[in-house]
Parts: C-alpha cells; sequence; structure tokens
C-alpha cells in the first residue's frame, strides 16, 4: 500500500515538508493510543536478532540514523515501528538554521536524496533539557557536530565542538563525534587530524564511562582513514559509524536535480560504505564495533554490512522509499538469512565473510 498509494503521493510534495508532517504525526502518535496499532503492525522480534554490543542490549540490528530526528522529538514513536535503537541529531552547541531551502530533493532513478539540510537543530542546550533524565525504549545515541557556522575554526572550532560533546555525552547509551557532515560552511574540518587529535584529547581529560563512535565520510582516501583509525585507537573511541553522505556523484542517473549541492544518500553509497566497513573491519581485526550506514533497502543490503563486519545497521533513506514497513521487513529476512547460512545469532555472522 504504501509503495503503491502513499509514496507516489508524498513524492509529489516538498521531501522536507513532507517530513516535517510526518515528524509532527509521529508525535501525535506517541501520546495516543494509536501507538499501540502501529506497534502491532509493525514490530518485529525474533531471539536470533537479539545482541550485546558494548554493554548495550539490541533487541535487533536496525537503527535509525542521524539526519532524521535532528532534535530528538521522536524517541518515543520510533521504537513502534520496529527500530532496534536510534541515533538523534546531530546536534550542535548552538542553535542552527542549516542552509538556505530547498535542501532535500529526491533521486528517485537512483533511489537517494541530496541532503543539504547543513546541521539544522535547536542546538544542545534545548535538546539537552527535552532528554534529560528520559527514561528510553530502546537505546538511544546522540550525534555530535561543530556547528555550522563558517567563523568558528581553528581553535574555536575545537572549543564549539567540545561543548557541544559536553552537553550531550551523557545523555543516552552512546555519543557519535560526526565529523563528516558534508554540508556544513567549512567542510568536514574534523576529517583534518591536527583538529581531531586536539578535541579527542580534550575529550579524553573529561571521559568516564561514555562509548563514542565517529562518523565518517565514504569519500575518505585510504591516508586519512588510516591517520583517523590511528587516532580512534590512541583515545580509546570505541568504533565508527560507517559511512556518512558522499559528496562524489560519478555514476549516478542524469536528473535535473543533481544542480543542487549537498550530499547524497542512498543506494549510491552502498557500495562505498560496504568497501570502507571490509577495509576497517579487516585492518583492525575486528577491534573496533561499526555501525553500517548507506543503501540499505532490504534484509540483503544490511547482511551484506554485517558480514562484512558490521555489529549494527542504521538507515533513513531505505524506510522513505520502503515506508515504515521496511524495518520488520529487514529484520525478518535477516532471520531467514541467519537460518540459511547455519546462524543461530546475529552476532556470529558480524565478519562472517572471513571466517573459515
Amino acid at each position: 500500500m504504501y509503495k503503491k498509494i502513499i509514496r507516489p503521493m508524498l513524492f509529489k510534495q516538498d521531501p522536507e515538508k513532507v517530513h516535517d508532517r510526518l515528524t509532527r504525526l509521529g508525535r501525535f502518535a506517541s501520546f495516543t493510543k494509536l501507538s499501540r496499532l502501529v506497534r502491532g503492525m509493525f514490530v518485529y522480534k525474533n531471539e536470533k536478532l537479539e545482541n550485546e554490543v558494548l554493554g548495550i542490549k539490541f533487541d535487533n540490528p536496525v537503527g535509525l540514523a542521524a539526519g532524521f530526528d535532528k532534535n530528538a522529538v521522536l524517541t518515543d514513536f520510533m521504537p513502534d515501528i520496529g527500530f532496534g535503537f536510534v541515533e538523534v541529531g546531530s546536534v550542535t552547541a548552538h542553535p542552527c538554521e542549516g542552509n538556505p531551502k530547498p535542501r532535500l530533493h529526491r533521486l528517485v532513478k537512483d533511489k537517494g536524496i541530496i541532503v543539504y539540510y547543513g546541521l539544522c537543530n535547536e542546538g544542545a542546550d534545548k535538546i539537552n533539557k527535552r532528554l534529560e533524565g528520559k527514561k528510553f525504549r530502546i537505546p538511544v545515541g546522540v550525534s555530535v557536530a561543530k556547528t555550522n557556522d563558517k567563523n568558528i575554526k581553528g581553535d574555536a572550532s575545537v572549543e564549539d565542538y567540545f561543548s557541544g560533546f559536553m552537553k550531550m555525552k551523557d545523555i543516552g547509551d552512546y555519543i557519535t563525534i560526526n565529523i563528516s557532515c558534508p554540508n556544513s560552511g567549512d567542510g568536514c574540518s574534523f576529517e583534518n587530524d591536527k583538529l581531531l587529535e586536539a578535541l579527542l584529547k580534550k575529550i579524553e581529560k573529561v571521559r568516564k564511562k561514555e562509548i563514542i563512535f565517529m562518523k565518517i565520510s565514504p569519500d575518505l582516501d585510504k591516508k586519512k582513514l588510516d591517520k583517523i583509525i590511528e587516532l580512534a585507537g590512541k583515545y580509546k573511541i570505541n568504533g565508527f559509524v560507517i559511512s556518512n553522505l558522499s559528496k562524489k556523484r560519478n555514476g549516478l542517473t542524469k536528473d535535473p536535480k543533481l544542480k543542487f549541492p549537498g550530499g547524497v544518500s542512498g543506494k549510491h553509497v552502498a557500495k562505498k560504505a560496504n568497501s570502507m566497513i571490509e577495509y576497517v573491519y579487516k585492518k583492525t581485526k575486528g577491534k573496533f564495533v561499526i555501525i553500517g550506514v548507506g543503501g540499505v533497502f532490504n534484509g540483503q543490503d544490511a547482511y551484506d554490512k554485517i558480514k562484512k563486519g558490521a555489529s549494527l545497521i542504521q538507515l533513513i533513506t531505505g524506510m522513505i522509499y520502503g515506508g515504515p514497513g521496511v524495518i520488520k521487513k529487514i529484520n525478518k529476512e535477516l532471520v531467514e538469512l541467519l537460518e540459511k547460512d547455519g546462524y543461530s545469532n546475529i552476532k556470529e555472522a558480524i565478519g562472517g565473510e572471513y571466517k573459515t
């Protein structure tokens, strides 16, 4: 019904307006009995999907990626459509309106989206107040980034980033340092190893038991990626979110929308993300936990990332094209794939492509 009736209607409308309306609907549903109906339709549970990662228990490995629930207003609703965890944000130290509109464009033939939000969010103070002391039904991660202001640079950018981290570090189950947003005014500045190390040094001094991931770009060359891996090991980062949007557009179908700026999500990123997951997992011998993101539309897409070394999976674009039922579909297909390969639990399949 979603693909034949609902999606065609939604895809005739402005993508950001659709997103905002669905966000309001999700918030409304979470406060009403409608949530029970939604839960009955979309939640799927199977013991074979349960896993404990870094001491956090997950009912299933499929999570909502950062970038959808920017202001953390849907943490009560997302469990009802079957997600195993959610990541909110990215949150910045100061409120940010983001880039000028229009800033979302669908690439239907490529099953992708051009995203040019520019880290719009209400800021760490307001989002912290919204979530502080809140009990979540599923694990929640918080993605943090530097405020999108090209005038904040150098040492000031480290201080800004650190401020956002400090305001959000005690919220939820883990925190992600997003060093890879392609749509900020100063670019992916924290892919610069000097700035990144300066930030990690400050975090190390105040860190207690926080579980920390780094979200990286699929466009990194091996030299930069190796340096980031080195710093992650030095400062005891727990894992990586692989990967963010891609700025590169080679291979995309010709479309008038390609004139717009922004990073590309969806199927276009899948191969790049999978290759990077494989590289990091093999190079580090599974030392880091990997959350695989990019082009997950079905169970096989998720399973490919898991077999290459991802412990968990995230998506957004797959849900936009497949509807809320896609999470249940992916989880059911994952169980079938596990059974086909003779695995009794999802954790056995992690990195399974390299096991003999």
